[in-house]
């Protein structure tokens, strides 16, 4: 439902009612109410449904009522209030709002006392809750790599600001009581949402701008990227090899700028290097004898590293039925602004690799074709300015650059599932509102310390959850955080980081913390499954789960890892909800509420924790997703609590869990006094090359040894040692009923 309103002071208010609690406002003073770029390129979510709503005009007021909340527009000065279903405003205008596209917008919101505010992407790295804090929006090298303009609030509301142009926001770091929203240039376009958690308010963003991707499963194990010195295709065959040797789960290699002829190419002219990876043109495509197969055949995929400047947005506009002369590329003659100067690389102004008619996935098929998996998409040319370029949307780059790499990995990401049936594993250091439905993102050239752990949490706050930070092996801290991230990856470059490198103690930290992430594969892929069902990220910030409590609500040290895990890095203490949690390291149980000092043990890198009640599925010991199947999977218990989990499984990179194709199980735990009851659903769901029938080696921990145990009534054999009872449930081979353990 879509309503405009002429104001009495002339400004034009367009509502569009998109779902109960999601208002979509666009203001203009000059008439012209337009469309945004996020959603002309299909960005965001265009086929709502039909939503009921009244329309009623009172007291100088136009209201939009759903059964979920009521928006409202004074008819004197275009003010908006947002309520919700009980009537109780969330958020209000405390100015009317001003919009001139040529002269830009702003538009100023009340903010309560005590309002917690969270979101904004990757604006800074030193806090979680944003009250107080101002930032340019703009994609910038090193300081703010993926800017993400949605904000939400502990008092139950939410706004994406619908823009790409550059812009400004102050939320009461000037004036203390205000959220203030301003450009230059650009109409005001904005959604508002209601909610009654800060979870629910990522769900109905995420349902808007797209649900984190999810990837193939073997992007949620460990990449490796190797230095790009001189390699050889030989050298990286070797690098695998060794990983296989020394029985490190490893799933990808990744390879830097000198894997193309000439380095750093961006065109779409690119070849592989003739003297170090040179494929002969009779072995293209082919499955076998080249590098490539070779890693195939050790359980390898292969990244390649990429940078781009091409003008993507001709492809868009090819999309939507519009055309060009074969001409030369536009150039703008703007002056270049000496605000937006990076010290990092060199702005590239005239368009001279754009090919009209071609499409920037294109030329990247054959090297696919060739067995490449996945792609980095460096931050280079994506987060340069270009001041005096015109793009050929006819954008400037004011309004294209924090749009760039969205529409480019838009196209990648779509282009490789296209060409191959799969999912794509798309990882870029730039990105803006809706890259998570399209990529995953890694924290760009700033290390893997405290700095990119805060942005990783912000972007979780901010609808992405598939993003991470280059892992720091030279120290135990550094592995620890490195492992427990949404996907895991180690940099060489120009570093000699293999694990092997690291001296003794290091190499077998390394390959502790790599087993451990594989054996807990399925928990995590599950995570992976709730993110791109909900938007609830995998690294969750305390808030979203703790938002009652106060001493959550700014932690940017220490997360919850999926449903059941808490873990910390760079901090000499840690928080513990209400709760009991259990030591993972150690056994030792803590009831929070609390602060315990960051102690684990000597052969450890960081502490984890894990929550009385909870369940943790587990792989046998695999050197690869996919190296084996598992018709046996090991389920780790820890009693004291109720508690729930369930379980998603699908085939691990195609593209049929969108058509529903995946089998889910679903884990329930009670505890009564010294009774303690385990119940496991049969699996509901099928997916091409699930087992066909399924055990469960469950591990309950337990202080005293119980004294009997029966499975669905019957006495049932068991063992316990070292704090542990042992047994193994039976799936129903018919799949029918499930299956309760009790232990007395």
């Amino acid at each position: 439902m879509q309503q405009e309103i002429r104001t009495q002071s002339g400004t034009t208010v367009c509502v569009d009612v998109v779902g109960e609690a999601i208002f979509r406002i666009r203001v203009a003073a000059d008439g012209g109410i337009r469309e945004g770029a996020l959603n002309r390129y299909g960005v965001l979510r265009r086929d709502w449904p039909e939503v009921e709503c009244s329309v009623a005009e009172r007291d100088g007021t136009m209201r939009f009522t759903t059964a979920a909340a009521t928006l409202s527009i004074r008819l004197d000065d275009g003010r908006m209030s947002l309520a919700d279903g009980t009537g109780r405003v969330r958020l209000a205008e405390a100015a009317a709002p001003v919009s001139r596209w040529a002269d830009g917008f702003r538009a100023e919101f009340a903010l309560g006392e005590g309002e917690r505010l969270y979101g904004q992407g990757d604006v800074t790295r030193d806090r979680l809750d944003k009250r107080g804090h101002a930032s340019r929006m703009v994609i910038c090298n090193v300081d703010s790599y993926v800017p993400i303009p949605f904000l939400m609030s502990s008092g139950g509301w939410a706004i994406f600001l619908n823009t790409t142009w550059f812009h400004h926001y102050d939320a009461g770091a000037t004036v203390p009581d205000r959220l203030v929203y301003s450009a230059p240039q650009g109409g005001l376009d904005y959604y508002v949402f209601a909610g009654d958690s800060l979870p629910q308010l990522l769900d109905l963003y995420t349902q808007l701008s797209g649900r984190p991707q999810l990837l193939p499963q073997s992007g949620y194990g460990l990449t490796f990227v190797c230095d790009e010195r001189g390699v050889r295709a030989r050298d990286v065959l070797y690098e695998a090899y060794e990983f296989r040797r020394h029985e490190i789960p490893c799933d990808t290699i990744g390879l830097e700028p000198d894997w193309m002829e000439k380095h750093y190419d961006f065109s779409v002219d690119k070849d592989w290097s003739k003297e170090r990876f040179h494929i002969p043109f009779w072995l293209h495509g082919n499955k076998r004898a080249t590098f490539t197969a070779g890693l195939r055949n050790m359980g390898f995929k292969l990244s390649l590293w990429l940078c781009c400047d091409y003008d993507v947005s001709e492809h868009e506009e090819r999309l939507l039925g519009n055309d060009w002369p074969r001409t030369k590329p536009w150039q703008s003659g703007r002056g270049a602004d000496n605000t937006f100067q990076d010290p990092h690389f060199i702005p590239t102004y005239t368009d001279k690799i754009t090919k009209p008619g071609v499409a920037w996935f294109d030329h990247l098929k054959r090297f696919v074709d060739d067995g490449a998996s996945a792609f980095k998409m460096d931050g280079a040319n994506q987060v340069n300015f270009h001041p005096d370029r015109k793009w050929r949307n006819g954008m400037d780059d004011e309004e294209m650059h924090n749009l760039y790499p969205v529409l480019m990995n838009k196209q990648m990401s779509l282009g490789f599932r296209e060409h191959t049936g799969r999912r794509s594993m798309v990882y870029s250091s730039g990105g803006y509102a809706g890259i998570q439905q399209f990529a995953a993102t890694w924290a760009g050239d700033t290390g893997g310390n405290a700095g990119p752990l805060a942005s990783i949490l912000n972007h979780g706050m901010s609808g992405h959850s598939n993003a991470n930070c280059d892992m720091e092996v030279w120290s135990a801290e550094g592995i620890h955080f490195g492992f427990f991230q949404p996907w895991s990856q180690v940099l060489s470059w120009h570093m000699y980081n293999q694990p092997w490198f690291q001296g003794e103690k290091l190499l077998n930290l390394f390959t502790f913390y790599a087993r451990l992430r594989y054996r807990l594969l399925p928990y995590i892929y599950s995570a992976a499954h709730v993110a791109n069902r909900t938007g609830l990220p995998i690294a969750r910030a305390m808030p979203l789960a703790y938002p009652d409590d106060p001493e959550c609500a700014n932690l940017t040290r220490q997360y919850l890892f999926g449903d059941s895990l808490l873990t910390a890095a760079f901090t000499d203490r840690v928080y513990l909800p209400a709760g009991t949690w259990i030591n993972y390291w150690t056994g030792a149980e803590t009831v929070g509420p609390c602060w315990v000092p960051n102690e684990y043990p000597e052969d450890r890198g960081g502490p984890l924790f894990v929550k009385a009640g909870a369940m943790l599925p587990q792989w046998p010991p695999m050197l690869h997703v996919g190296h084996r199947s598992v018709e046996t999977l090991d389920l780790e218990v820890f009693p004291g609590a109720d508690g729930e989990f369930t379980l998603y499984e699908d085939d691990s990179e195609s593209l049929e869990h969108l058509a529903g194709r995946v089998a889910v199980t679903r884990f329930a735990c009670r505890q009564q006094g010294k009774v303690f009851e385990l119940a496991i659903s049969p699996r509901s769901g099928e997916y091409a090359g699930m087992p066909k029938q399924r055990s469960f080696a469950c591990r309950v921990h337990l202080a005293l040894p119980p004294s009997s145990l029966q499975i669905n009534g019957q006495p049932a054999e068991f063992c316990y040692e070292e704090g542990q009872v042992r047994f193994t449930i039976p799936e129903d081979p018919a799949r029918a009923t499930p299956a309760v353990a009790r232990l007395a």
